[in-house]
């Protein structure tokens, strides 16, 4: 669990669990990796594959896909883990719209955290997390709060709908401290 200092200023990247951005990033890496084989000739696949045999070896019953997609991220001159999260840190709306556009986008069983506030209730301070995730062609979210005491994640119901990911994070950003509040003594038991 990650709590900092209230500050607007702050990144995305000292907001999110480290778990989620190594989700986030292992779906970048997949998602480059795939746009890699959409882009070659059909002449080329074949070859690409047998060297992906030759260097990562097939998988238990792994699909010729997967392997190719983990040979083209070991081949693709991708960021390391440090430079991706400083550039989701300096363009955090770009990564939603790769995010958008991902065939490994969130689902309402891995849902991804988009936007992180913090707001205070009754003395303690609470962490906001606007989680999302791919629905029906429609981004969809609700809002997850975590006490810095560590006493369990309280949520909303899905209270968010949006076509675009990037509204559903101006929507959640637009809250003022009293709605967040409000949300957070709703989801209490």
């Amino acid at each position: 669990m990650i709590f900092a200092v209230p500050d607007v200023s702050r990144s995305i990247g000292t907001q999110v669990s480290s778990r989620d951005l190594r989700e986030r990033y292992a779906a970048y890496r997949r998602t480059q990796a795939a746009g890699l084989l959409r882009m070659l000739p059909q002449e080329a696949i074949r070859p690409l594959y047998r060297k992906a045999r030759e260097v990562v070896g097939p998988g238990d019953s792994e699909d010729p896909l997967s392997l190719l997609v983990r040979y083209c991220e070991r081949i693709l001159p991708l960021p390391p883990f440090d430079v991706w999260m400083h550039d989701l840190d300096r363009n955090p709306d770009a990564h939603l719209r790769d995010l958008d556009g991902s065939a490994a986008a969130p689902t309402v069983n891995a849902p991804s955290t988009v936007e992180v506030r913090e707001v205070s209730y009754q003395g303690r301070r609470w962490r906001a997390s606007l989680r999302s995730f791919r629905d029906q062609g429609v981004w969809r979210g609700f809002i997850a709060f975590d006490s810095e005491r560590g006493t369990g994640v309280h949520r909303t119901t899905e209270i968010f709908c949006e076509s675009d990911l990037t509204k559903l994070r101006e929507r959640f950003v637009s809250f003022s401290p009293a709605t967040l509040e409000a949300f957070l003594r709703s989801s209490l038991p």
